[in-house]
C-alpha cells in the first residue's frame, strides 16, 4: 500500500498542532507538483490555456472557481 491508512481518532478527540500543518504542507506540496505537469509537459497548451482565460469574463472565472472548490470538496468528503 503506497499510502497507509491513519487510524481514526475517537470523536471528540483533539487534533495535535503538528499533524494539521503537516497535512497542510502536503497538500501545498501536492498542489505544486500537480499544478506544475501541465507546464513541463506542454507549455504551448498552457500559455494557450491562460491567454483564454485571461479573454473570459469575471463572472465565468467566478463560476469556474466554484465549481472546482465545489468538486474539491466533495472529493475531500469523499476521502475522508
Amino acid at each position: 500500500m503506497l499510502f497507509p491508512a491513519r487510524p481514526r481518532r475517537p470523536a471528540g478527540a483533539e487534533v495535535p498542532r503538528v499533524l494539521v500543518w503537516h497535512d497542510l504542507l502536503v497538500a501545498f506540496a501536492l498542489v505544486l507538483v500537480l499544478e506544475g505537469i501541465v507546464p513541463f509537459l506542454n507549455p504551448g497548451a498552457m500559455r494557450r490555456a491562460l491567454q483564454a482565460l485571461a479573454g473570459m469574463n469575471d463572472n465565468t472565472l467566478r463560476f469556474a472557481g466554484l465549481t472546482v472548490m465545489v468538486a474539491g470538496c466533495l472529493l475531500l468528503y469523499v476521502v475522508r
